[in-house]
């Protein structure tokens, strides 16, 4: 059995929908990538796995249990963990205190304040630091290590490279592969393609809100991705899901 299952999900932004029909399945241990152009709907279904948005149809299983009607805070308490787009941290709080919020979801597990200073060494002299004051790569940083002090199941990572630097970029993932060496279940957007094709197991490309092909990884190349972003066709699987 999957980890998560998405079926027939639709979510909206008032009137206007924003993901319909989607079908989706991620296995424990898996790394699944979301690709599309801005506005496909990638966001808005993170969010909507996450409870941060309302599903105005379908479910949403995770670990076997529904959590269509759950709030966030309690799915976080299951194990599904957000890294939002913009980061939104507590600009005003240390680094220190931006961590350790997080604990309040409850989880026991191996992420703590060493375990993740440990994975993000560059945020150890920053600690007594506002959050605010960081750089931007920082600031990312932080909210990936906010992220893991919550001890998930899932990861759900999104645009985490947005706005930053090659470097930054670089220094970002180098930290995050402690991550997926160890096996954690991740779901990321992200518009490097190049990376995303390297870091992930499974591609699932969008188009205006809706799932229009999946294909493991290793089998796609970045044009036949790239096609799926204007809406043609290749010999990616569509929009069945690609096992191994």
């Amino acid at each position: 059995m999957s980890l998560l299952e998405v079926r027939s999900l639709e979510a909206r932004h008032g009137l206007l929908p924003a993901v319909r029909d989607i079908d989706l399945s991620v296995d424990e241990g898996e790394r699944v990538a979301l690709v599309g152009a801005n506005g496909a709907g990638k966001t808005t279904l993170l969010r909507t796995i996450a409870g941060v948005h309302p599903a105005a149809s379908g479910r949403i299983v995770f670990d076997g249990k529904d959590v269509t009607a759950l709030p966030a805070h309690r799915r976080c308490a299951m194990g599904i963990a957000l890294t939002p787009e913009g980061r939104r941290l507590f600009v005003e709080m240390t680094v220190r205190e931006n961590l350790l919020v997080a604990r309040s979801s409850g989880r026991a597990g191996p992420w703590n304040l060493e375990a993740v200073l440990q994975a993000f060494p560059q945020l150890e002299p920053k600690l007594g630091a506002r959050a605010g004051d960081l750089s931007g790569g920082q600031q990312q940083a932080v909210a990936i290590a906010r992220t893991l002090m919550t001890n998930p199941r899932i990861v759900l990572l999104d645009e985490v490279s947005l706005g930053l630097s090659p470097i930054a970029v670089q220094g970002l993932y180098d930290s995050l592969r402690v991550l997926l060496e160890m096996g954690t279940t991740v779901v990321l957007v992200e518009q490097d393609l190049q990376r995303t094709l390297r870091v992930a197991d499974r591609i699932v490309c969008m188009l205006e809100g809706a799932v229009v092909a999946v294909g493991r990884a290793a089998e796609m190349t970045r044009e036949q991705v790239m096609g799926h972003y204007f809406g043609s066709r290749s010999s990616v699987q569509h929009p069945a899901e690609a096992r191994p």
